[in-house]
């Protein structure tokens, strides 16, 4: 799945997170699909609250 990745200045980034009370399989995969998109893209890190 690709996720689409957000700029400064997207509203969404302004959202409060909630807290992850078990990592689990799901968990780890959206981590991982994160940084797999990251470094498709060229990028240099991730941002996360």
């Amino acid at each position: 799945m690709i996720l689409p990745i957000l700029q400064y200045g997207d509203p969404i980034l302004r959202a409060k997170g909630k807290r992850i009370e078990e990592i689990d399989d799901r968990i780890r995969d959206l981590a991982t699909n994160m940084i797999e998109i990251m470094h498709a893209a060229h990028g240099v890190g991730l941002a996360a609250q």
